[in-house]
């Protein structure tokens, strides 16, 4: 396993004190209007959730708190698209330990493809990625580039459902480089739907529900358990899932 490192943030708070109102977005997300003190306790911690659950807002505000783009990059990025981000990272103290990041990097999903047009156009960091337009790969190699050849270690990583671009194999390939990356003292924040890599050993998994944000065990996640009972017996679970209610017998030619 990777060298125990101290991470470089170690406790989320809202600063509740500050918030204008609890009924107003993005304070109003179960989720958030419940969060206090969020601690990060190790170098990997997931966000996952139902859609619509705030995790993904969470990590944004984490993100602009930390110095990031809201549309992703580094911290030299500072292109906008479409402001859409929430005010929520106005009201968020970061803990940090003595540790800084060498190295950073804020991954969103939807909105990679304007940081790859930002890096080719207008700030000339393509041989960060590999020297390759990242136009001319599809999303999944595009993304990989970003992990295989920009990230360096000891960063502070910040993605937002990298899944949406990889395959499994791929989202396997990811989970190696995020161990080398943390053995090199390096600290991720990763809202997902993935199984896969929720997997990675000794994460810290938050789970955002209306109860609030709880932590959870790598098997009591809906994702393992869904997912377990589907490859186990996927005909079972798409009878059931796939059966017309109002069809009491079998349509004909049927068994």
């Amino acid at each position: 396993m990777a060298r125990t490192r101290a991470p470089f943030i170690t406790t989320v708070s809202l600063k509740r004190e500050t918030v204008p109102s609890f009924r107003e977005y993005p304070f109003c997300i179960p989720a958030i209007r419940h969060l206090r003190d969020l601690r990060l306790p190790g170098p990997v911690t997931f966000f996952l959730g139902e859609n619509g659950t705030g995790k993904s807002t969470l990590l944004e505000a984490v993100a602009l708190a930390s110095g990031f783009n809201a549309e992703g990059g580094s911290k030299h990025f500072r292109f906008s698209t479409r402001p859409s981000h929430s005010v929520l990272h106005e009201h968020l103290r970061l803990v940090r330990t003595v540790n800084r990041p060498r190295d950073g990097y804020f991954l969103r999903a939807e909105s990679f493809y304007n940081v790859v047009t930002a890096a080719e156009t207008e700030y000339g960091v393509l041989d960060a990625y590999g020297g390759r337009s990242l136009h001319e790969q599809s999303h999944g190699e595009s993304f990989m580039a970003l992990v295989l050849q920009r990230l360096h270690g000891r960063g502070l990583y910040l993605f937002d459902e990298p899944e949406a671009a990889l395959s499994p194999t791929r989202q396997l390939s990811l989970l190696a480089a995020m161990h080398a990356l943390v053995d090199q003292g390096s600290q991720f924040l990763i809202a997902t739907h993935s199984p896969i890599l929720l997997g990675y050993p000794d994460a810290t998994i938050y789970l955002f529900a209306e109860e609030g944000i709880s932590r959870v065990a790598y098997d009591e996640t809906d994702h393992y358990i869904v997912t377990k009972s589907f490859l186990e017996n996927p005909r079972r679970m798409l009878r059931e899932l796939l059966v017309d209610p109002t069809r009491a017998d079998p349509p004909d030619g049927a068994a």
